[in-house]
């Protein structure tokens, strides 16, 4: 078959061929259709991670969505550049049985494979972790990236009062808008705590209840001055620093909670009830994740788009 292939960790993966997959005991051969190239995909293949540097070559790729033998559209999973094996990003996959999810119609595969792990993570954080009820305010940190885009529709379609999302430039933003932010604040380049918490409080018209937060650092520090008593700060990542420095008297005087948050600490059913659901909502243009479809045989330029920062819109690779 042909598949991206990964032959030096650090090095874009090339477009070659490679060995079919092949099946064991209840395993099920998948043919791709669609799947994304996301950050984890380069972070394993660096050989960096706290994985371990995987074995040489492999087929990266921790999602994709497909047919099964039987003619049933299915989203998988795979551990590619975690355990050893290969991933999604090749014509053809053979996945474990409780890594496939069916999915419902009225969805296209490249619009399932965008909005995949990045979704679920949306709607783990909203309703999993903070238990979003109706009514309340939520805003959503870092809210162009694909999680963040996921997460403002998530909010809005939970019947979220509010919904205020935080980003950088003006693409960004009108994502945000489209998905159904009620505000829009331009993360400024200060750095300064004070200036984002009150451009923050103008935006929310109060305070928030609750926070989604895949960036942490100054930006989830800032969030945290204009939520309200009892608040949940979510926390999915730290793109914009692995630390922040928070006030003992803002997260005591408040009674705030912040919860970490991983998709990886679902359960097989938990996944895939998440989803079902965001893949529903994104079906019916609620959620939206944009995207950019190319051939896989393009897999080395997307790869180098998306470590040189040249491009923030979720890459779909179609075979």
């Amino acid at each position: 078959m042909r598949a991206a292939v990964v032959t030096a960790h650090g090095e874009p993966a090339s477009y070659a061929e490679h060995p079919d997959p092949t099946l064991a005991g209840d395993q099920v051969k998948v043919r791709i259709t669609a799947a994304p190239l996301v950050p984890l995909d380069l972070l394993c293949a660096s050989g960096t991670s706290y994985f371990g540097p995987p074995a040489l070559p492999y087929v990266p790729g921790v999602q994709g969505v497909g047919v099964t033998a039987a003619g049933e559209r299915v989203w998988v999973a795979s551990a590619a550049g975690m355990r050893p094996g290969d991933g999604t990003l090749a014509e053809q996959y053979v996945a474990a049985p409780d890594d496939v999810v069916p999915l419902p119609d009225g969805v296209t595969d490249e619009v399932a494979a965008a909005v995949g792990l990045s979704g679920v993570a949306a709607w783990g954080a909203l309703t999993l972790r903070a238990a979003l009820q109706p009514g309340e305010t939520v805003l959503v940190l870092g809210a162009g990236g694909a999680v963040g885009q996921a997460a403002v529709g998530v909010a809005v379609a939970q019947g979220a009062g509010r919904v205020v999302a935080a980003c950088r430039g003006e693409a960004a933003a009108e994502r945000a808008r489209h998905n159904g932010a009620d505000a829009v604040v331009n993360l400024p380049d200060s750095g300064d705590v004070d200036e984002l918490a009150a451009l923050l409080g103008e935006a929310l018209d109060g305070t928030a209840d609750v926070v989604v937060d895949p960036v942490f650092d100054w930006i989830a520090a800032a969030a945290t001055r204009v939520m309200t008593p009892f608040g949940r700060l979510v926390n999915l990542g730290g793109s914009a620093g692995d630390a922040a420095t928070l006030s003992s008297a803002t997260v005591r005087g408040k009674s705030l909670a912040v919860l970490g948050y991983t998709n990886n600490a679902l359960s097989v059913e938990e996944r895939a009830a998440a989803l079902r659901s965001v893949v529903e909502l994104a079906g019916q243009g609620s959620v939206t994740v944009e995207h950019w479809v190319r051939p896989l045989a393009e897999v080395a330029d997307a790869w180098t788009d998306l470590a040189s920062g040249a491009t923030y819109v979720r890459q779909v690779l179609v075979p």
